[in-house]
Order: structure tokens, then sequence, then C-alpha cells
């Protein structure tokens, strides 16, 4: 272990594994296994990435579910192609700003069935991604061989994560989350006490959802027996999705945005994502001698905060369904924008804060690459720990609640209206080198999630950290914690004292957290050595996560 910049040394002790056959990498060790075996039994990446969210949606619950969505980042080798995939549901056809008027809210509910006015879009992802691989790939698996290993754990069950225990603990306290919903607790809760590390949970309802998705295809979802139970609860509940909303729902390939970060490109996906703000911050950062200043230091802090309030600026002006705006990325994403955000900038002082930004979002980010050279960055969520709270009887499918993120004011960019994808802080990431995958990386963590981004991308690029070590390194996050009213500054307790004096000093209001807070998220990377084919995983210490290779 090497002395850092932030005046000790780093506790963990996890490896950087190499590899060249394969590599996998995911906030929860059952998961990584499980994709690693589907590439060993011949699938390819997308059959791993499928995997893998599979068993995070059985084991890691309480971050991202079948009930919520996902984005995906997807290089074809055999085409030297970089793909987007949005799974991403629209709002129900019945939504709209007048319903919750009517209603006398001025707000989307945060849980219960009227913030589950999206559909569920992430088993969409599966079937598109399950589509390509096998008539384009020739995978040799079928949909139950990719979903066995979920199936197997809903079934029979899986010893509780520390992870999934403490978010249990947190969610069991009175007026909690399991405690509203009658289904969540009996399903979340042991006899009406939270799971401990290491006691067995079994989902039998949630298993019987996989076996009609192994057996019928994605599709089941949207049109089949579990649509049908979901539409029927929320129904009854008073929710405003509809049997037409989920036949509607399809995911879709997309273009992903790019810049140029040090003769790299950095790609990441188009609005409904906040890609373009995480963009946008490498875009301003290539402006500033990053690998001149001291990584850990006051001003490496500094100059990434300050960069991420002029990329907020604008995703919080801008972010919204295409569909329903017209958005200038190509002028967003320019180097003279970035020129005048840069500008602006003062090493010495911190911009006056934005507007109190959003707290929470849990989510799950995991990579996986293959030894064809085919590579993905995927990410899935629930949004809040445990979604809207909603689980329709007979599925064990954990209802997400992406809707609240809509706003009931007409003037605002991500206002509420009928079949609309929200602004979502999903965000997969990826950097290119010669036109093939270098770095495939991607974090949970709402608004940390492009701070984190580049805080990978500087330490590994700018300051050659390996993966695991550029993960392991504090961080930082700037935004609102739950129960404060503005933003702050949240420093890793591996800071040193002085340097979060240095940076109260400039006008930052700082807080302190304990080392190792999963208040900055979960990260994950795989870097990629397109020569030798050589593969380096890295895994976050702050989650139940695990990289592997073979």
């Amino acid at each position: 272990m090497q002395k850092s910049a932030y005046g000790e040394t780093t506790d963990s002790r996890r490896i950087n594994p190499l590899a060249c056959n394969g590599m996998v990498t995911s906030p929860h060790y059952l998961a990584t296994q499980a994709g690693i075996d589907i590439l060993r039994r011949g699938g390819n990446a997308l059959d791993a990435a499928v995997a893998v969210s599979a068993v995070l949606s059985v084991v890691y619950p309480h971050m991202c579910g079948i009930g919520g969505d996902a984005f995906m980042l997807f290089y074809h080798a055999e085409t030297g192609r970089l793909m987007g995939m949005n799974a991403s549901g629209r709002s129900a056809a019945a939504a709209d700003i007048a319903a919750f008027s009517a209603l006398g809210m001025k707000a989307v509910p945060d849980r219960g069935p009227l913030a589950a006015i999206t559909v569920p879009g992430a088993v969409s992802g599966w079937e598109l991604a399950r589509q390509f691989s096998a008539e384009r790939m020739g995978s040799p698996l079928s949909w139950s061989e990719i979903l066995e290993p979920a199936v197997s754990y809903a079934q029979e069950g899986f010893p509780v994560s520390p992870s999934l225990a403490m978010w249990m603990r947190l969610d069991s306290a009175d007026k909690g989350v399991l405690r509203r919903y009658a289904e969540a607790g009996r399903i979340y809760l042991n006899n009406g006490r939270p799971y401990a590390p290491g006691e067995m949970l079994r989902q039998p309802e949630l298993a019987a959802t996989l076996r009609r998705v192994a057996l019928q295809g994605a599709r089941e979802c949207y049109e089949g027996e579990t649509a049908e139970r979901m539409c029927a609860c929320l129904k009854e509940l008073g929710g405003l999705l509809a049997p037409a909303d989920f036949s509607a729902q399809h995911a879709f390939w997309t273009e992903p945005l790019s810049v140029n970060y040090r003769g790299l490109q950095a790609c990441n996906l188009p609005p409904n994502t906040q890609g373009m703000a995480s963009l946008e911050i490498l875009n301003i950062l290539k402006r500033f001698d990053m690998a001149g200043m001291k990584e850990g230091s006051a001003d490496y802090v500094h100059v990434i905060t300050e960069a991420t309030k002029e990329a907020f600026s604008d995703r919080d002006s801008w972010l919204t369904d295409p569909d329903f705006a017209d958005i200038p990325l190509a002028a967003l994403l320019s180097d003279e924008h970035a020129a005048r955000q840069s500008a602006r900038m003062r090493m010495d002082a911190a911009a006056h804060d934005l507007h109190p930004l959003t707290a929470g979002g849990d989510t799950v980010w995991l990579g996986a690459a293959d030894r064809h050279g085919n590579a993905v960055s995927y990410i899935q969520s629930l949004y809040f720990d445990f979604g809207s709270g909603v689980i329709p009887d007979g599925t064990g499918v954990l209802l997400q609640n992406r809707g609240c993120f809509f706003s009931l004011d007409p003037q605002h960019i991500n206002a509420l209206m009928p079949c609309k994808r929200t602004a979502h802080t999903l965000n997969p990431a990826m950097l290119l080198k010669n036109g093939r995958p270098f770095l495939v990386y991607g974090t949970m963590g709402g608004e940390g999630q492009p701070q984190t981004q580049a805080a990978l991308v500087t330490r590994i690029v700018d300051f050659s950290m390996p993966p695991q070590q550029a993960i392991d390194a504090p961080r930082w996050l700037y935004g609102r914690s739950w129960g404060d009213s503005g933003n702050s500054l949240l420093l890793e307790g591996r800071f040193d004292d002085r340097i979060a004096g240095e940076l109260a000093a400039r006008g930052h209001q700082v807080r302190r957290a304990k080392a190792f807070t999963d208040a900055v998220g979960h990260a994950g990377a795989i870097l990629i050595n397109a020569e030798t084919g050589v593969m380096q995983g890295g895994s976050d210490p702050r989650s139940d996560g695990l990289a592997a290779g073979w």
C-alpha cells in the first residue's frame, strides 16, 4: 500500500484482477460470478451483462430490479461500432399535471403508486440485447440459461449482504418504506424485523416471474401475466399506468455522444440521460493541467467541483425527453462552449451554489468485456432505495419511483406530460482509444455519477492509476444530502484536514463523512489493452462488489 495525498494509506486490500478471456465487475460478488460463468459457457459480453443485471435484480433489490429502468453502451467488436441503448419507460398516458393538481399535490409523491407512473424499462432492454446477441453475434445460450442464476437465487435464496442488510435496517424504521407497504415488508423483512447479514432471503414470487420471462421472453412483462398483475395492482391502489402503457414499451438503440479527452474518445448516452453533463465536465477539464496538480489536492477537488457546477447548470436548463424539446447538444459539447465555461472558473474561489440538487439516487453499474473485444457499460436503477415500495401481488417485482423526478411546474424543462420519459441521472460511460474500448466505467449515485466518472477518468488517464486504486481513493460529492436544504461539498474521511480547510477557505460548504462511505457511490471499471488483450478490473470497496476475470 502506498502513501497517498490524503494523509494516510488506503485500507482497501482489493487487487486489480488481470485476465485475457473476459472480465466482469459489479457491486455484488454473486452477480459478478454469474457473469463470468456466462462467459465461460461461450456467452458474450451482452449475455453476461443481462445475466449480471438479472442476478442484481434479485440480490441487490434496494438498488435495482426488473421494475426499474436501464441504459447501456455496447461496443460491437465485429463492426467496430459503439451503440447506445435506452431502456427507460414512458409516463402513463393518463399522467399529467392536471391529474396531480386535482389531488391537491404540488409534487409527484416519492413513494407509492403515484410515484410508479413510468413503465419499467429494464426487461425491454434485456430483450433488445438478447435479440442482438442471438441474431448478430451467434450466442449459443438461451434465455433460460442466461436467467438461470437469477431464478435460482430468487427461489433457493441467498445470504443477505452487508449493504442490503444496512438498507433493510434503515428502511424498516418508523414510517420507512418497508413499513408503509405491506408486500414490501412481507418480502424484505424477516417476520417484521430487518434481515441480518448472512440470513437467507428467498423470493419465490420473483423466481416465478423470472421463469415466465425465461420461457416466454421479455414481452411477458409487458403483455403477459406479469403485466396484467402490475396493472391490476396499480389500478386498485389508484395508480395511473394501464395495459396500453405497458404494451407500448420498447427499448431502442441510440447514437452515443462523445468528446475528446487527451486524445481519447469519451462516450456517453444522449438525453434523456445526464450523459451530456458527464461529457461537459471532461470537456472543461481537458483545458486544465490536471496532471500538473497533485492528485487528491485541494486544487484537484476544486476544479472538478467547479466544472461540475458549470455542467449541471446546463443540464438543469436543458435535460428532458428529447421528443419533447430541442436540446442544443452540439453547442453544449463544443470546445467553444467549454472555453467559455472554463474562463468563468476561478481557482481561488468557489462559484455560487446551484439551486438545491436532488438527494439520493440508488443504482447499480456493471461492466463486462469478452475475449472477442466486445464490451458493455450498463446501469440500472429503481431510483430511491426500494423504489416506490409497491410490489404487485404474486410478482415479486418492486416498482420504481422514477416518476417523482418529473416536475409539476408546467414551465420546467422536465415537466410531467403523458407518454414522456423523465430526465435520468443514469449514464453509463466508456473511453475509446483508436476507436476501441480502453476504459469501461461507471457508478451509482445520482448527482454523484458525473463527478465520480470525472475522478475515475482523471486518475486513470492523467495520473496513470490502475482502476482499483482509482476507485479506492477518497472521493467527494457536491450536492445535497438527505434532510439538508442546500448543497455542500461532502469529503470522505480520508481527506487530510488541511485539504478540507483549503476548500472551505475558497468558499465551499465542506462536510465530512466516514471513510469509504457509500454516499459517494459504488463505482467500477475495466481497463483494456487492445493490443495485448489484457483486461484489468476494479470494484468498489464501498459496495459488496467484485471484479473478476478468467
